[in-house]
C-alpha cells in the first residue's frame, strides 16, 4: 500500500518529465518541443529551429537535425507556431500585427528550456525553413543580441515589419536558398495584404547592421552550393549566402553547412 501511494505521488512529476521531442512543453502562449536535454555538467549549445508552414515542432527531429545537431550534443528547441483553423498543424506570421507576439513567445520558450537543460547562453543559434526561415530573420531583426548565429533556409524577412533598427545588432547570418524556388522566390511574393519579403532586401539590412561592403569578399562555387561570403570587409558579424539548384525545400547537406557556420568553420 505504501508503495502504491508513493507511485501515485510520483506520477505527475513523471508525466511532466516526458515533455520533449514527442510531447510538447507547455508555457503561457503556446508550446514547444525539445530534444537533447539530458543533464550534464557541461553547458550545451542550443539550436532553436522554426518549422515551416502547415507543420509542427514535433516534425523536425529527424534527418540532418538529428545527426548533425541532437546527436552531436546540441539541445534542439522547436517552438510551435499558432494553430491553423481546422488542422493540427501550425503557422508563423513572421510580421508586425500578428495575433501573437511570436518574438516574445520565443524568448519565453528559451527561458523555459533553460530550466530543463544545461544550455550555454553564449551558444544559442537560430534556424528555420520557409516561414520558419522568415522567423529566423525576424528574431535577428528584433532581438539579434540574444543569439550567436542564424541560418534561414528558403525564407526572408516578411513585410510589413519595422526595419528602422533591423537587425538590432551585428549578426552572423547564413542564407540558403534554391535558384528554382518559386514558392518563396528571391524577390518575395505578394499574398493578400502582406509580402514574403525580398531576400535581397534582407541581405541589405544585414550588411548595413554589420557594416559590410556591398559586394562579397569571397565567392565559392562548390559541387552542391554556390556561396557568397561577406566577412573580412565587415565591421562586425558575417554574412553568407549559399544558392543551390533545387526548389523550395531543405537541400541535402544544409545541416552540415549550418553547423560549420555556427561553429565558425
Amino acid at each position: 500500500m505504501k508503495y502504491l501511494a508513493a507511485l501515485l505521488l510520483a506520477l505527475p512529476t513523471f508525466a511532466f518529465a516526458q515533455c520533449g521531442s514527442d510531447a510538447p512543453c507547455e508555457i503561457n502562449g503556446g508550446s514547444y518541443h525539445m530534444a537533447g536535454a539530458e543533464t550534464g555538467s557541461d553547458p550545451k549549445p542550443a539550436l532553436v529551429f522554426f518549422h515551416g508552414h502547415n507543420a509542427t515542432g514535433q516534425m523536425i527531429f529527424r534527418g540532418g537535425i538529428k545527426s548533425d545537431f541532437t546527436d552531436a550534443g546540441y539541445v534542439v528547441i522547436a517552438p510551435n507556431g499558432t494553430p491553423i483553423d481546422g488542422r493540427q498543424t501550425r503557422r508563423w506570421s513572421g510580421r508586425d500585427g500578428s495575433t501573437r507576439d511570436d518574438v516574445g513567445f520565443v524568448l519565453d520558450v528559451i527561458q523555459d528550456a533553460k530550466t530543463k537543460a544545461n544550455i550555454d547562453p553564449d551558444r544559442i543559434y537560430v534556424a528555420g525553413f520557409s516561414a520558419g526561415g522568415s522567423m529566423a530573420w525576424l528574431m535577428a531583426c528584433k532581438e539579434a543580441e540574444h543569439f550567436a548565429g542564424y541560418a534561414s533556409i528558403s525564407g526572408a524577412l516578411r513585410e510589413p515589419n519595422d526595419t528602422s533598427d533591423c537587425p538590432t545588432a551585428p549578426v552572423r547570418f547564413l542564407q540558403i536558398h534554391g535558384f528554382a524556388d518559386n514558392q518563396v522566390p528571391f524577390e518575395g511574393r505578394a499574398i493578400r495584404d502582406w509580402h514574403q519579403g525580398s531576400l535581397w532586401d534582407s541581405l541589405d539590412l544585414a550588411r548595413a547592421a554589420n557594416q559590410c561592403r556591398t559586394h562579397p569578399d569571397t565567392i565559392d562555387i562548390g559541387e552542391r552550393f554556390r556561396c557568397r561570403d561577406w566577412n573580412a570587409s565587415c565591421g562586425n558579424g558575417a554574412i553568407k549566402f549559399c544558392e543551390h539548384d533545387g526548389g523550395h525545400g531543405m537541400p541535402r547537406g544544409w545541416t552540415t553547412l549550418a553547423r560549420d557556420w555556427f561553429e565558425g568553420a
